[in-house]
Formats: structure tokens, sequence, C-alpha cells
């Protein structure tokens, strides 16, 4: 493996850390919280929406503190604080207490994923291929894959499931530590301005694609409790979303360096859409299956797919400062869908989680197909 893909790999714990222990987890874990603690299904998406205001604010947060203290320390920080906010979850089973926990994991796993996308995208540049980028955020199937079969063994004993979560967050913060160095890891990256006007179309779509994706992984756990699905249909569809996210880069690397414009987001999110849907039209625990495998090979390449948008179309300076601002827009549509889709599920089932999913995703495909972006645009 080129040093630089073998970097990236290293690096790629951080989206394991951040978004498949930190984010995703609680998926797998909010059936036995719901149970325990006697929640609504609008409370336990409450505790998305908590994780995605947090990641709102760590968003608007992390150019300040490249500037200041750079890409590869903040990664540092943003690692090891993801790890102690995952810890911090099992202090109190106050639903208060619970969302602040729940907020801190997502201020610095923002922290984390704009700083690691950052290195990534001069990994890439390095390397004189996309390859680096898309393994950085395929790292987050590796984390929704170890949970997926962990996790739900866990049954009720979900406290002992986030002590676990942050023993793991924890070890990635060890093992990537090194991998989060370029060599220029200079403050000047993050002086930069946010280049959002000229990449208006993709950040619509992205919105949208935020407020969606989130809810298909929140409640899939819940969705599939409501059908009786065993604890090891659970257990394999979770691994195999996983799975399939890490096996992302094999398939969108090509398309993500070398497909004009927006075509890889438009195929991306139109996959998604198609995913969700699947489930609905038919819910046995065989298209389920085919639709996590879906899911989960396409979710994380839309992230994957605006970070070389952002690296063609804007000089690196900009890089930074215009990353964090497409975080933003991410975190604020993540923050809404969760609690938005628990509540209209509440009123009718969990199938309208994943038709949430399905229909903004829908939405978000064809603004990027409706409106290819044919050129490179000047910085």
């Amino acid at each position: 493996m080129p040093r630089a893909n073998w970097q990236a790999a290293r690096l790629a714990l951080g989206t394991a850390s951040a978004l498949g222990l930190a984010r995703f987890a609680y998926g797998l874990l909010l059936p036995a919280m719901r149970h325990d603690l006697h929640w609504t299904l609008a409370e336990a998406g409450g505790m998305g929406t908590a994780n995605g205001l947090g990641y709102l604010v760590g968003a608007l947060a992390t150019a300040v503190i490249v500037r200041r203290w750079g890409a590869r320390t903040s990664f540092h920080a943003g690692m090891a604080l993801t790890a102690a906010s995952l810890a911090a979850t099992t202090l109190s089973d106050t639903y208060p207490a619970l969302l602040t926990a729940r907020g801190l994991s997502g201020i610095t796993g923002a922290v984390v994923f704009i700083t690691g996308g950052v290195i990534a995208s001069r990994l890439a540049t390095r390397a004189g291929t996309g390859l680096p980028i898309t393994v950085y955020f395929a790292g987050t199937g590796l984390g929704i894959a170890v949970t997926g079969a962990t996790l739900p063994s866990a049954g009720q004993h979900w406290r002992l499931a986030w002590i676990g979560l942050a023993v793991a967050a924890a070890a990635a913060t060890v093992v990537s530590w090194t991998a989060a160095s370029t060599g220029d890891d200079v403050r000047d990256a993050a002086s930069g301005r946010a280049r959002v006007r000229t990449l208006w179309r993709p950040a619509l779509a992205y919105l949208l694609f935020s407020t969606g994706y989130i809810t298909y992984i929140t409640f899939l756990s819940a969705y599939l409790a409501d059908y009786g699905a065993s604890l090891t249909q659970t257990t394999l569809i979770w691994t195999a979303l996983g799975s399939a996210v890490l096996a992302a880069p094999a398939l969108w690397s090509y398309p993500t360096e070398h497909w004009p414009g927006m075509r890889v987001l438009a195929t991306l999110l139109f996959v998604l859409s198609a995913g969700s849907a699947l489930a609905l039209a038919l819910p046995t625990a065989p298209v389920i299956f085919l639709s996590a495998v879906l899911y989960g090979a396409t979710f994380m390449g839309v992230p994957a797919a605006i970070t070389a948008l952002i690296k063609a179309n804007t000089p690196p300076a900009d890089w930074t400062a215009t990353l964090a601002a497409f975080t933003t827009v991410f975190a604020v549509g993540q923050t809404a869908g969760p609690w938005i889709a628990g509540a209209a599920a509440d009123h009718f089932s969990t199938d309208a989680t994943l038709a949430w999913t399905a229909i903004l995703c829908a939405l978000a495909a064809v603004i990027a197909a409706v409106h290819p972006s044919s050129a490179r645009t000047s910085a």
C-alpha cells in the first residue's frame, strides 16, 4: 500500500471514532435506552438532534481552533475529547445529562471530521490521487461494522456499551496519532475564506442530504425491532452496512476523481434514496439487508464527493474555511432531521423515518443532476 494511502487508513480512525462510534452507534443503543428510560421516539430523536447541534457548534468553531493550534493538534485534541465524551454518557441517566454528553460528542466529532478531511486532502494532493480522501471517509464503516458486530449482544446493558465505545475511541486516538502529520501543518491554512457562493448548488444538495440520511441510521434498529427482527438479523444487517462503507473507496474513488462536475454526487444520492425506499417497499430481512448495503456503500461517499469538489474548486488556503462552512450546512441538516422524523414516527410509524431519508435524498439528487457543475470555478 502506498505510504499516503496507509497514512490515510490510520487517519480514517478519526471518522471511525467521530462518526462510527460517537454518532451512529447510538442507533444500535436507541431501542435499549428508549425502553429503559421510557422515551418517546421524539425524545429518542432528540438525542440525535443534540449530537447534531453540537456538531454545528464544532463546525462553526473549527476554523478558529485550527488557526490557533493547527490541524494536527486540533485533530489530536478532538480524538481524545471524543473518547472522553463517550465515557461521560455513562455518568447519568437523566435526559438533560445525556443530551449534554451527546452534544459534546458532536462538538469534538466535528473538529475531527473537518481537520481530518483537510489533512486527507493534503495527502491526496501529494499522492496525485483522490484515494486518500475516500479512504478517510470510509473509516466510518469500520466503526459501524465493529459496533454492529458487538453492541446488539449487550442487550439492555447500554451503559456498559457506552464504556466499550469510549475504550475503542481511546484506542483509535492512539493508533491514529502519527497519521495526522503532513509536514506542512501551518496555521495560516485556516486564514482563507469560505467559498460557498460559487458552490451553492452542492451546498443545497448537501443540506437536504444531511437532513435526510441521518434518520435512516438513527432509527434503523427501532425499525427492525418494530418488524420483529432477531438479534442475529440486526447484527448481520448492521455489520453488512459498516462493511459496505469500508468497500466504498473501491466503488467510488475513480468516479469521484474523474467524473465531471456533480455527476458522482447525483449518482450517490439517487442510489442512497433508492436503497432507503427499498426497505419500505418490501420490509423483509433479505430486502432490508440489501437496503443497508446500498445505504452503507453510498452515504459516506457524499462527504467524500463534496470534499473533492471543494479541493477542485478552491485554492488550498481556503480548504479549511470552505470545508468548515459545508460542515456547518451539514450540521444544520442533521440537527433538525432526527427530531422531525422521530416526531413524525410517533404519529405514524418508524416507516416515516426511512421515507424521510428516501424523499430528501431524492430531492438532493435532482438538484445535483439538473444543475451539474460543468466547469471548475476560479479561485
